[in-house]
């Protein structure tokens, strides 16, 4: 489908608050976030989930771990490099990011727990197996902090929803270093 990628000034009347909120928490209204103002409706439930998922007390490298994972899983070219480029801002060395790139999991024991659950959520459509959780327990995770990566697969998930049914989103300038294909 053809979406515009709006701004704040092109935007559908309702969604002009929400997208004035983004860009001034984020100091730019992402073209995603610009895809999904087409609906005042989606937009809003976009910027629930992402405020949702940024509030929680996941560990940032878990959760942006679980949304590479996440997209890596679905196909979900935009969410990868997002997730990619914050990655990298944490401190999260090139060559643990490109691993998860690969589809592979990451050396640190919590963040591989994190990928394989993520990526399990979402494939298996919620239907984890017990041993995926034992090593996420075992490697750390408690019930709170599965629960919002269970949240992080449900926000990445729509993001790769909206990136494959737009075609594609294009990537902002900020997430070109870390396109994924």
């Amino acid at each position: 489908m053809n979406l515009t990628i709006h701004t704040v000034d092109t935007a559908p009347q309702a969604s002009k608050p929400i997208l004035e909120g983004i860009a001034g928490e984020l100091g730019l209204v992402p073209n995603m976030a610009g895809a999904f103002a087409n609906s005042p409706t989606l937009l809003s439930a976009f910027d629930g989930m992402r405020r949702a998922v940024g509030s929680g007390e996941l560990d940032p490298a878990a959760r942006e771990t679980a949304g590479v994972a996440v997209g890596i899983a679905v196909g979900n070219r935009y969410g990868v490099a997002f997730h990619s480029t914050i990655l990298g801002r944490l401190g999260i060395d090139d060559a643990e990011i490109e691993r998860m790139r690969a589809g592979e999991l990451p050396s640190d024991p919590k963040l591989a727990a994190t990928y394989e659950l993520a990526r399990r959520i979402v494939l298996d459509r919620g239907n984890v197996d017990d041993d995926v959780l034992a090593r996420a327990t075992a490697a750390g995770l408690g019930t709170a902090e599965i629960l919002e990566i269970l949240t992080e697969c449900a926000f990445a998930s729509l993001v790769g929803l909206m990136d494959n049914f737009a075609g594609q989103v294009e990537l902002d300038e900020f997430l070109a270093a870390r396109a994924w294909n």
